[in-house]
């Protein structure tokens, strides 16, 4: 299915149209503010990587939908202030892409995808009101292992990486030797300390090697979480709980459960 150009504007036009409604009809929705609508617009992002991650095209224009019904309330709570409105965030997205890219509207030349995302991180630093050091624009309240893979990201876009991906197992391992060592004390802050740069470096490796540790982790997640359902089915069905069973049984089933 595809639409005109006309059509797409249309469309989001009757949005706005029936959100302005909506902000003067409905109780609920006219007392929203930035705070109140905050944890909501974290839940729809949360729903759509979901989706995402389910190559699910039917929720993802779903959750699509949420999430733009979301950016158009925070426009019009903008807008009602006399701050900004749908409009001055389009315009401003606009003119920064344009900025942001120019190897299509200029005259800059690039050969790869990191050459574009090098460029994009100094003309980030240059910009009025853009980041003043290069990891300030990793937001702080990111999850831990995003946060790890963006601030590796940028720090790498500026030079400070290795030569050849192969380079970080050697870090790896040094970091495994080091929490292995502090395994053995007892400061358990230490051993926090430890763990945290092992994990980092893990993070970096999956980096070097064009793997999204977020996306990879989930998807372990899930493995686990169907092989353990699985177990714990098995289980009722020999009626038993997980805790009765020997762990040469649970081993068993588990096995059974990797090759469905």
């Amino acid at each position: 299915m595809s639409h005109t150009r006309e059509e797409k504007i249309e469309a989001l036009g009757r949005v706005i149209d029936t959100l302005d409604i909506l902000r003067v009809k409905c109780p609920w929705d006219a007392k929203q503010t930035n705070e109140s609508l905050r944890p909501n617009t974290i839940e729809e992002v949360y729903e759509l990587c979901d989706a995402l991650i389910n190559e699910d095209n039917a929720n993802i224009r779903k959750e699509l939908g949420d999430v733009l019904l979301h950016v158009l309330f925070y426009a019009k709570i903008g807008e009602e202030k006399g701050a900004f409105d749908i409009a001055d965030v389009c315009d401003a997205l606009n003119s920064k892409l344009i900025y942001r890219h120019p190897h299509v509207f200029g005259d800059t030349s690039v050969n790869s995808t990191d050459e574009v995302l090098q460029n994009w991180e100094e003309l980030k630093l240059k910009e009025k009101g853009g980041n003043k050091t290069v990891l300030s624009g990793v937001p702080a309240a990111l999850p831990a292992m995003i946060k790890a893979d963006r601030i590796q990201e940028k720090a790498a876009n500026v030079g400070f990486d290795w030569e050849k991906p192969e380079q970080v197992w050697e870090k790896v391992r040094e970091e495994l030797s080091e929490f292995e060592e502090a395994v053995g004390e007892m400061d358990a802050a230490h051993r926090e300390e430890e763990m945290g740069d092992l994990i980092f470096s893990i993070i970096n490796a999956a980096r070097l090697y064009k793997i999204n540790p977020e996306n990879a982790l989930e998807k372990t997640n899930r493995k686990f979480i169907k092989r353990f359902n699985y177990l714990e089915k098995k289980a009722h069905e020999a009626g038993k709980t997980l805790k009765e069973m020997t762990l040469a049984e649970m081993d068993a089933i588990w096995e059974e459960a990797k090759s469905l």
